[in-house]
């Protein structure tokens, strides 16, 4: 990929050759695992369900299995002839009379309703039925949710919660996944140091290493963190090459843009390939992308913003889409939430801007009053990004697209 020196890019156009990047790159290697453990993990193959779900026909209240035709009036008295709690088989019900069943327990054969305890009154060994049931009510049918055969989760799928208790209702105890992307992630700076140490004169503490690590765990990467590099470029070299070894991903901040003096710039030039782009967004706009290559394979190589708001949003819209490529995922999220702005932002920039704003007790959205790109109390404060078309201003009480930060961490 050779160095580019090119207009500002739409992030839309930007994303499309992330995307096609990675498409050599493309995670392969898969392995099985509990479907106690696979939260996170995304299917490497489709779940298909061993079974109908429900199994047999059940009740889904407490009350009284019958027919309906045998109840023409509301105060139909009728003999108790079993009792069915959940996890038991009844016998199949005689014309005429009732079988007590609890929730989840399966109807009988030969009852085609189910009667709510709290409309009938039980006798000594009878029911008093209070009310004229129809057929089929608060009966839940045989392969209703799902029917055997059927495919429930297409492979692509990152496994959430809810999606491992629909795996295991169809009886799956065991599911192919990808293995987890594999990142390696470095900072370069003399002036970076960790928190913990003294801060002396002219240094940071290094925020965007914290930052990064966690919302790669978040996407659900196993991360080699090697730490700070020292600024030299013999050093930067052989990180980098320690990098590519068995990772898909190299992930930095800082440092790379377009005519800056630097380590990171030459050392990946020398041991891979870079293309520099300037990306029509606020915040987040240098972004470097290309490959490098180690004694045994090749990683991609993406260089974020140094300012940690930056690094934060270019992180959510730009490396997230490319870890999501990697894993083949389906396409990710819903339709931006198109929510009231309670606030007014009258001086359009000329880039697409992502404003940190948060949902507020009236349904609208408030606007952290500092949008700097290196105020990242803002992240926290946020609970998500109005995504502003370049030029357009808003006024208050308009209706504007709105991006929760918790759909784009882990989506």
């Amino acid at each position: 990929m050779a160095e580019a020196k090119s207009p500002l890019l739409s992030l839309d156009e930007a994303l499309q050759r992330l995307v096609a990047g990675t498409a050599a790159h493309r995670i392969t290697q898969t392995e099985s695992v509990s479907s106690f453990d696979a939260l996170g993990r995304v299917l490497a193959a489709e779940v298909c369900s061993l079974l109908d779900v429900p199994p047999a026909d059940n009740t889904s209240m407490d009350g009284y299995a019958l027919r309906a035709a045998d109840v023409p009036v509301a105060g139909t008295v009728l003999p108790v002839s079993q009792r069915i709690p959940a996890g038991v088989v009844g016998q199949a019900l005689h014309p005429g009379t009732a079988a007590r069943v609890f929730t989840g327990a399966q109807v009988p054969p030969g009852a085609d309703a189910v009667v709510m305890q709290e409309q009938c009154e039980a006798l000594d060994g009878a029911v008093r039925v209070n009310t004229v049931p129809a057929a089929g009510q608060w009966v839940r049918r045989r392969g209703e949710d799902v029917q055997q055969g059927a495919m429930v989760l297409p492979a692509g799928t990152r496994l959430t919660p809810q999606a491992l208790g629909l795996a295991a209702s169809v009886g799956a105890g065991t599911l192919t996944v990808l293995r987890r992307p594999r990142v390696a992630l470095f900072s370069t700076g003399d002036e970076l140091m960790m928190p913990g140490e003294p801060l002396r004169p002219g240094a940071i503490y290094n925020s965007n290493r914290f930052t990064l690590r966690g919302l790669l765990q978040a996407a659900g990467c196993e991360v080699l963190d090697l730490g700070i590099v020292p600024d030299r470029l013999d050093a930067t070299r052989d990180a980098l090459r320690r990098a590519a070894d068995g990772n898909d991903l190299i992930l930095t901040s800082g440092g790379v843009s377009v005519g800056e003096e630097d380590h990171l710039k030459p050392a990946v030039l020398a041991e891979g390939a870079l293309a520099l782009w300037q990306i029509a967004m606020k915040p987040g706009k240098p972004l470097a992308f290309g490959h490098v290559s180690g004694k045994t394979g090749q990683a991609l190589f993406m260089g974020l913003p140094g300012n940690p708001v930056s690094s934060f949003v270019t992180f959510l819209l730009a490396v997230a889409p490319v870890l999501r490529a990697l894993q083949g995922m389906v396409p990710a999220g819903a339709a931006p939430l198109q929510l009231r702005a309670d606030f007014d932002w009258p001086k359009p920039d000329r880039r697409r801007e992502f404003l940190r704003c948060r949902l507020n007790a009236q349904g609208g959205l408030d606007l952290f009053p500092n949008q700097s790109s290196g105020v990242l109390t803002s992240t926290v404060w946020a609970d998500g990004l109005v995504d502003v078309p370049a030029g357009q201003a808003i006024q208050r009480g308009e209706t504007v697209a709105f991006l929760p930060l918790d759909g784009l961490i882990t989506r």
